[in-house]
């Protein structure tokens, strides 16, 4: 069993998520941040890859006030569950992700990740092993439903989001397209990673419906199960 997956992202109009140097690009508008601060508030936890953390030190944290005690009555933490992909144990021990809010933190690590950058993450949050030189991404969803998780918002980034894809681990896809075009053949997208090389292996998705919102286009796919 696994949670119920979707990834959230925000693009320009060209399709990208970042500029070639990973700078952090404010895409979306007001409206859009309270979009996804209730799509927030409605997970069980969140998860992102450790380039983005390294990238923009996210804290991953509800922020309206009302939302967080609406989770408190729900009997839950303030904050979800904040889930960190990375391999190799690179988080920065003082990262926002780990400092920043309530709520349980997990590390996913592969077995190759170094001892000692284990030992001290595993002092900050809950470290799972999995995987021998990458984590094992179904494995690791599995593990996250038997603590609970049952609806997973993933936020980043693209190397994340494709493995997640590519291995057909994902449920529903939001995509908000910005207005400004970022451009470079290097900026990262909303799925990088190395891509299909076969239209028949390409993962086709459903509409389910696009909105106005800001000064752009809030998307929302399902993923098709059948190819």
């Amino acid at each position: 069993m696994r949670p119920h997956v979707f990834v959230n992202v925000a693009m320009s109009a060209d399709g990208k998520i970042s500029t070639k140097e990973r700078r952090q690009v404010k895409i979306s508008g007001k409206n859009d941040f309270v979009r996804v601060d209730r799509i927030k508030a409605e997970s069980d936890a969140i998860m992102v890859g450790i380039g983005t953390v390294l990238a923009d030190n996210p804290s991953l944290t509800v922020k309206n006030p009302d939302l967080r005690a609406m989770r408190r009555q729900e009997g839950k933490d303030e904050d979800p569950i904040r889930v960190v992909v990375d391999s190799q144990a690179r988080t920065p021990p003082d990262a926002d992700i780990l400092r920043k809010g309530t709520g349980r933190r997990i590390i996913a690590v592969a077995g190759s990740a170094p001892r000692e950058r284990v030992e001290e993450l595993g002092k900050l949050g809950t470290v799972v092993v999995v995987g021998e030189t990458a984590v094992d991404l179904a494995e690791l969803l599995n593990i996250l439903y038997r603590y609970g998780v049952r609806r997973l918002m993933v936020e980043g980034g693209g190397t994340l989001i494709w493995s997640l894809i590519s291995q057909g681990l994902v449920d529903e896809v939001y995509t908000y397209v910005g207005s400004l075009i970022i451009g470079g053949k290097d900026a990262p997208t909303p799925a990088d990673g190395q891509g299909f090389l076969n239209e028949a292996d390409f993962i086709r998705l459903r509409l389910r419906d696009a909105e106005p919102m800001d000064d752009g286009l809030l998307v929302r796919w399902d993923v098709r199960s059948e190819p």
